[in-house]
């Protein structure tokens, strides 16, 4: 229908997360009608993640340089360490600005659905690094999901033999919401994890 080289690079676009049919068919025609440049830019930019980018071989996050410039600040707090699932996850920690300490990416949850166990993650060089000493307190980090859950659940078990203060982020209302259209879920966990006042 639109020859070889265009159907080859929708179906290669339909393979990234949240993207279909047609999105990748207005993609691939976006890419076909934009100069060389744009299009050869993309390129690139693809092929130098691929080439260059890789987990840091200290807390597993996305880097170009081993350790990782979080890692290697030495003005971070080395004895707090934030355990999250995804790159993204630090992203997004980072994009508050508010901790200041390191983190240690899991590279996935611990699913039984999905055949994921604790094997399948990063859990042994955590261990590793918590072993090692330094680690004051352990930030588990994980979604707030059934199989976040679990994976923390996980990780308190392993964790306490090793006497090091574990914690959770917190969980319960948003800001600027009201108690009628909160779930019972949320409900819950306000009331649970409330504060004094």
């Amino acid at each position: 229908m639109y020859g070889e080289a265009v159907g080859r690079l929708i179906t290669e676009l339909k393979r990234l997360p949240g993207i279909g049919q047609r999105t990748a068919e207005r993609l691939a025609f976006h890419l076909v009608q934009a100069p060389r440049e744009e299009g050869l830019a993309l390129a690139a930019a693809i092929r130098d993640v691929k080439e260059n980018v890789r987990p840091c071989r200290r807390c597993f996050n996305v880097t170009e340089q081993d350790p990782c410039r979080i890692c290697a600040d030495p003005a971070r707090d080395h004895g707090l360490l934030c355990v999250v699932e995804r790159p993204q996850d630090v992203l997004a920690l980072e994009k508050v600005g508010g901790f200041r300490g390191l983190y240690h990416v899991l590279l996935g949850a611990v699913s039984l659905l999905e055949g994921v166990g604790p094997d399948d993650l990063t859990l042994r060089p955590l261990l590793d690094r918590v072993r090692q000493g330094g680690v004051r307190e352990l930030i588990l980090a994980t979604n707030p999901t059934f199989d976040g859950d679990a994976t923390a659940l996980h990780l308190r078990a392993a964790l306490e033999p090793l006497g090091i203060k574990v914690t959770r982020l917190a969980r319960g209302l948003p800001s600027g919401s009201s108690l009628e259209l909160a779930s019972k879920a949320n409900l819950a966990e306000a009331l649970e994890g409330r504060q004094a006042y």
